[in-house]
């Protein structure tokens, strides 16, 4: 489970990073491209106003003057550019550098570059200038032109090395970078965190299956997510399970105490009367006595042993479809109800059986739902008190049909009434049989229904206990 927090984290984690160095190098490359061009429009502007200053200058004066000089170098202090004026043919003629012999003066600015000068009417570029600067420099260039005549009487040159220009650029990069870092940081810490609280029920499921491989289906995983979210819905689903493992294991805990006990004790009984005969502690005049008893509990083991085997043969048998036909439900219903004629006479039971006067036909496994309601009306004559009604309703709704059987007696308890179909329930009023039964009936009921894709349903109240199941109607088959 640790390998998957450490992925989960480290996944996030690098998500996360990636794409904020992704939006900072995008960043950072759109701001150095936008502070170089505003950068060299600046220069542009500033050439352009040398440009008007040395045209003006050039009415009195030369353009060699100390006086423009001055100004050169003064706009180049303020903006950390080098400047420079040459005449019409390109020589250099004053420069911004305060030297009182500048290595500039003289030298000549290659023909190529006056040429583009004149046909694009300004100059940017990034060189060197044919050895002017040492290095290369970002070079914008303006024409100065005779105010009175406009001819072209020189040009003016303003640089700047890449350093100066991106001076702000590297200190907006340096912090960036240490941005870039701490919301990085901040995404692994808060990834780590939340990976470990997504990890956090995986590991609380791990242990608890271990417990449950281990026996023990009391453990529960905390639910702190809301049931509608994936991890939430996990956890409830997880914890359901746990509880069905739990009453699973109490009722295999119980059906195995019940059969121990039912084959216990005529095994017992065979045992001791067959003992006592033999040692002859029983008197040889009480042997034929001990012998029926004996008769009977072999009978009664017999009987449950073959009632568990059916269970097992019906279970089969209904979940084979070629087993099914399309018979009459009320004909069926009516006929299971004449042999329980004498036993419902014996109560003083009123059976009232409200059939339909048409012919309901269903598709169905006739012998399964024959024992279906052989055992429903069983259990119904038993727990019936001595006098009441017994109420036997068929019908049909939404394209099913309905059995309902319902009797007044003792009503069941509600803790009992969600397991009143398991097997080896303890609870004699699920039991569908004789008292010497193994209380397979409901079972066997609710196994031949769902088999047949169909529900079943009980409840009990003030007395009064119904059971309901639906089958297929042949209309719709």
């Amino acid at each position: 489970m640790k390998s998957i927090f450490i992925r989960n984290m480290a996944m996030t984690a690098l998500v996360l990073t990636l794409s904020i160095l992704l939006l900072s190098v995008c960043f950072i490359g759109i701001g150095r491209t936008y502070l170089i061009v505003d950068y060299r429009r600046d220069m542009m502007i500033g050439a352009t106003e040398v440009a008007h200053t040395a045209s003006a200058v050039s009415l009195e004066r030369s353009m060699s003057d100390w006086t423009l000089s001055m100004v050169i170098s003064s706009i180049s202090g303020a903006t950390g550019n080098h400047i420079f004026i040459t005449d019409e043919n390109g020589v250099i003629l004053t420069c911004s550098d305060k030297k009182p012999h500048c290595e500039h003066i003289g030298r000549k600015i290659p023909e190529e570059i006056l040429a583009a000068l004149e046909t694009e009417g300004a100059f940017d570029q990034l060189l060197s200038i044919d050895g002017v600067y040492p290095e290369k420099r970002y070079v914008v260039a303006r024409g100065i032109d005779d105010v009175t005549t406009g001819d072209r009487i020189g040009y003016c040159f303003v640089s700047s090395s890449l350093g100066n220009m991106l001076g702000p650029w590297t200190n907006y990069l340096n912090w960036s970078v240490i941005a870039v870092a701490a919301v990085a940081l901040f995404a692994i810490l808060a990834s780590a965190l939340y990976a470990r609280r997504m990890s956090k029920p995986l590991d609380e499921i791990a242990a608890a299956s271990r417990k449950f491989a281990r026996g023990d289906f009391s453990v529960r995983v905390k639910q702190n997510y809301d049931t509608t979210d994936e991890m939430g819905a996990l956890i409830d689903s997880f914890n359901k399970m746990a509880d069905s493992l739990e009453q699973a294991e109490k009722r295999r805990s119980e059906f195995i105490a019940n059969v121990s006990h039912e084959l216990r004790t005529p095994m017992t009984t065979i045992s001791g009367f067959a003992d006592g005969i033999l040692d002859g502690t029983i008197p040889p005049e009480d042997e034929r006595k001990y012998l029926i008893s004996i008769r009977d509990e072999t009978r009664r083991l017999s009987r449950l042993v073959r009632d568990m085997l059916d269970v097992t043969r019906i279970k089969a048998r209904a979940a084979d479809v070629s087993q099914r036909t399309v018979f009459d439900l009320s004909e069926l219903v009516l006929q299971t109800l004449l042999s329980f004629e004498r036993r419902a006479t014996s109560k003083n039971l009123d059976v009232d059986p409200q059939l339909p006067e048409t012919h309901i036909m269903v598709f169905a496994d006739k012998d399964a739902i024959t024992q279906v309601i052989y055992n429903l009306l069983d259990n119904a004559v038993k727990f019936s008190a001595p006098g009441t009604c017994l109420l036997v309703r068929l019908f049909k709704d939404t394209g099913k049909a309905y059995v309902s059987i319902k009797n007044h007696g003792e009503t069941i308890p509600p803790d009992d009434l969600p397991y009143i179909f398991d097997r080896f329930h303890k609870s004699d009023r699920s039991r569908s049989v004789d008292k010497e039964g193994m209380g397979l009936g409901l079972y066997l009921v609710k196994t031949i229904i769902n088999a047949h894709d169909e529900d079943i349903a009980v409840r009990s109240e003030d007395g009064m206990t119904e059971f309901v199941f639906t089958l297929a109607l042949a209309e719709n088959i």
